[in-house]
């Protein structure tokens, strides 16, 4: 899995930082090409000279300084580096570099890169436990899991400082094995594809301030951007109303209504060459909305609300294909399997995606999933317990076989 591979390598300051020495030489032992990139503070705990040694490539610690191994100028360092790479592993993550990473502070050579960067970056968060459990550290790391960017969970165990807690350096053989995984899950085989994707609920106006709405969160629709986008696709994301971050190298288009998202839906498939409607698209509408907030009324009296179908975006897709892959999504609480597969041939799917409420670890607001995969001969594949990104890889398995 690592030989031949790019692997670029960034420290931070932190005395962890002798750590990635072994990093740094197991990774070039496993037959990659390695490079490392410091920042000033990080010379301050190892110099330069010893990760050069180890990596056989010459180490870039300042914004100024000739990069003779690329032969690139000070301009274009940056840019080189982020194409150059496989994937960005940085390795201790201080919590002054992941502060800058989620603001898109550049100051240093470090934090430029990962910005110009369209391939996978992980982080292993190392410092102080204090510092790691502090509610900022926490706030920026889960900002930055959003986006796109790996987290190699830290270790507890005894710090410098002689506190106890998380923040540690995980085992370079961990660190390893979360490189080789986030290799396997980032091949470019969807680049040169256009896919479109649908996350989130819709929000049907009753009036300025109240809605129909449900309770899906988003999260395994933009996990499927995020995926797609890492494998190389150009990834258009439709997304109702949801508090996520936006996944990196992807456009976002934010609607509210059935209507808003069918509209969008429409105007943005003509390029696709895979649609993927995972979002929770309203089934029904308030025939109008109210254009004043409805006062409550004193009494038992009832709010009278009439519902109307809204579009079926999905159906409208199945009808004129155009060639084009199709996947959807069934959530169901009873008979699943068959009013998936039923859904499956009425929309023109290629492929459906069953979640069920009644499996543990699945259903709305996690991080995980658990779904069967219902291909257009109606063979039904149910997965494990999985990550909602590892899910969205099964996902794009399949679809890429039937591009």
């Amino acid at each position: 899995m690592l030989h031949g591979k790019h692997i670029l390598v960034g420290i931070t300051g932190g005395i962890a930082a002798y750590k990635v020495c072994t990093l740094v030489r197991d990774l070039k032992k496993a037959g990659a090409d390695v490079k490392v990139v410091m920042t000033e503070a990080a010379t301050r705990f190892v110099t330069p000279l010893t990760y050069s040694a180890l990596s056989g490539n010459p180490v870039l610690s300042g914004l100024w300084a000739l990069d003779q191994s690329t032969r690139s100028d000070i301009g274009t360092r940056h840019v080189d580096l982020a194409n150059w790479a496989d994937v960005y592993v940085i390795a201790p993550a201080s919590a002054n570099t992941i502060a800058k990473l989620t603001y898109g502070l550049t100051d240093n050579l470090l934090t430029i890169i990962a910005l110009a960067s369209r391939g996978p970056i992980a982080l292993a968060p190392t410092m102080d436990a204090d510092m790691y459990v502090n509610p900022v550290t926490q706030q920026n790391i889960t900002k930055l899991r959003e986006r796109g960017y790996f987290i190699i969970p830290p270790e507890e165990g005894e710090h410098a400082s002689g506190l106890r807690g998380p923040g540690r350096l995980p085992e370079i053989d961990t660190i390893v094995r979360q490189i080789e995984a986030i290799l396997a899950r980032t091949h470019l085989d969807l680049k040169a594809k256009s896919i479109l994707v649908t996350a989130g609920p819709t929000y049907e106006a009753i009036d300025p301030v109240r809605f129909v709405g449900n309770r899906s969160s988003g999260k395994m629709g933009f996990a499927l951007a995020h995926a797609a986008a890492l494998r190389g696709a150009d990834v258009t994301l439709i997304a109702g109303p949801v508090h996520l971050e936006t996944p990196r190298n992807v456009h976002r288009i934010d609607v509210e209504s059935a209507e808003q998202m069918h509209r969008a839906v429409l105007k943005h498939v003509r390029q696709a060459d895979a649609v993927i409607m995972a979002a929770a698209v309203a089934d029904y509408a308030p025939q109008s909305a109210a254009s004043g907030k409805i006062k409550k009324k004193h009494g038992k009296d009832a709010l009278p609300l009439r519902l109307i179908s809204t579009p079926d975006v999905l159906g409208a897709l199945g009808r004129k294909k155009n060639g084009r892959v199709l996947v959807g999504f069934a959530l169901e609480t009873e008979n699943a399997l068959r009013h998936a597969t039923e859904k499956l041939k009425k929309k023109n799917l290629d492929l459906i995606v069953l979640n069920s409420l009644a499996d543990k670890g699945a259903g709305f607001g996690g991080d995980t999933n658990v779904v069967t995969i219902i291909d257009r001969n109606g063979k039904a594949e149910k997965l494990p317990l999985m990550s909602k990104f590892d899910v969205a890889n099964e996902i794009l398995n399949r679809l890429t076989k039937l591009l």
